[in-house]
């Protein structure tokens, strides 16, 4: 049986010790209430090292936001899988839609931004999902089996069961719209059904797809009931500490 997972995505916000209350009050409130679900922050980068310092990952994991495609070298303002992994992290997001976007992010490269995560031991919470105009056009089937297969392919198959899949359809991130939990379900299923078909079935039954599309408390439950829904990438509402809990405790 997969686990539940909850990632809450802090991108560029938060000051310093407004971060770090959040990820103290949210570990001090998993340690109390022991929800079913795994939950991952991904905070700034700079954070990083002094949130994991003061917090028990015993309940609370975090991420890193983006990481390098390279081990090491001249890459001014990079971080690689190798610092991610000195400091003790586990978990990085990868292919955001707002870096394949903003910074050009093509297959390629995302496929060797995982190489260096899974050569550190590190886990991708690798994201995949259309735009607005290629929902219109019937294509979002099309395009997300071509991100899938494009990075995939590039890996070694015994990586593969460090992988966790984040469902994000672009027009539904930060626009308030959300897909139905039925249009989630169907995308996350086919995405099931692209692993089964090409890296076997055994992979596509364990392997953890989260929906990230404004996720918030009151449509948390619905989405998360779906039966290849397995949590959420969560923007917005994970930094807000309330809103954010009763995400959790609908993945169950």
């Amino acid at each position: 049986m997969r686990k539940k997972i909850v990632a809450g995505n802090w991108k560029m916000n938060l000051l310093f010790e407004e971060a770090l209350k959040l990820a103290s009050d949210l570990n001090g409130w998993i340690a109390d209430n022991l929800p079913e679900a795994e939950v991952i922050i991904a905070p700034s980068a700079i954070y990083l090292q002094t949130i994991l310092e003061n917090i028990d990952e015993q309940y609370l994991k975090v991420a890193s936001q983006d990481v390098s495609a390279y081990e090491s070298g001249a890459y001014t303002g990079d971080i690689s899988a190798k610092q991610l992994d000195s400091i003790g992290l586990d978990f990085s997001l990868v292919g955001h839609s707002e870096r394949r976007e903003y910074q050009k992010e093509d297959d390629d490269l995302l496929a060797k931004k995982l190489q260096q995560l899974f050569q550190n031991q590190l886990y991708p919470i690798f994201c995949v999902g259309e735009k607005l105009e290629e929902r219109e056009a019937n294509q979002h089937f099309e395009v997300i089996e071509r991100q899938i297969l494009n990075v995939l392919k590039q890996q070694a198959p015994e990586n593969l069961s460090k992988l966790i899949i984040a469902y994000e359809p672009v027009w539904a991130i930060g626009t308030g719209k959300t897909a139905t939990p039925a249009q989630a379900q169907e995308v996350h299923a086919h995405i099931r059904k692209v692993i089964e078909t090409h890296f076997g079935s055994e992979l596509a039954i364990s392997t953890p797809i989260l929906y990230g599309g404004s996720v918030n408390a009151s449509n948390a439950e619905e989405l998360f009931s779906q039966p290849d829904i397995d949590g959420g990438l969560v923007g917005g509402a994970s930094l807000k500490l309330e809103d954010f809990t009763q995400i959790i405790l609908a993945a169950k």
